[in-house]
């Protein structure tokens, strides 16, 4: 795990990333489930956005940190469970990929329990809209799923058609918008916008 130490002395402050935390890219993060040991370092990412994964209710001290950093939540509940297999609903994916992608909601962190599956099949269906490669979209997933590697997702996350998406944001006017050599993001125009789906109370 990343420690992050504030000051010439560690007792200033150390900064604790939730398990699993990684950048994704510019503006994007991903983690396993924050406890109030993360609160800390989560406010050093000025985030506006969380993306929440899982069906259970979100914790009433987590909402009240968001409240506090006005951050929104989007809440897209995905069961987890491995007996009996659970599929990953593809509308759901397709609902949470469209507030991702959307650079109004970041910085934005994607977190489900763990870290592992639901968030890494999000980001795996992200990375098919970005035209990675599959073997690429497969390793990234790999890296954080480690032994717990999924067949069922590997496979979602090869059907998925990111044409669909495309289809369905027909009115969402986008371009890449270069920010360096190396970094590009989705950058959206403001007519025309749809409707965003609906935010879970905070």
């Amino acid at each position: 795990m990343c420690v992050i130490t504030e000051g010439d002395n560690q007792s200033d402050g150390v900064l604790v990333p939730p398990p699993n935390f990684s950048m994704v890219e510019e503006g994007i993060y991903r983690s396993s489930f924050p406890q109030s040991s993360n609160f800390p370092f989560l406010q050093t990412l000025n985030l506006r956005s969380i993306i929440y994964l899982c069906p259970e209710p979100y914790p009433e001290e987590n909402l009240k940190f968001l409240a506090a950093q006005n951050i929104r939540l989007f809440h897209f509940g995905i069961e987890g469970k491995t007996e009996p297999p659970v599929s990953i609903p593809k509308d759901t994916i397709m609902e949470a990929l469209k507030i991702l992608i959307d650079v109004r909601n970041h910085p934005v962190l994607i977190h489900c329990k763990r870290g592992k599956h639901r968030t890494g099949c999000l980001v795996g269906c992200l990375r098919k809209l970005q035209n990675w490669c599959l073997s690429s979209v497969f390793e990234e997933y790999r890296h954080f799923a480690g032994l717990k590697s999924r067949d069922t997702d590997l496979k979602f996350m090869e059907t998925f058609n990111v044409m669909c998406l495309r289809q369905c944001l027909y009115s969402i006017i986008y371009q890449y918008q270069g920010y360096g050599s190396k970094k590009r993001r989705l950058l959206y125009r403001e007519e025309n916008l749809q409707k965003l789906p609906q935010v879970s109370p905070i």
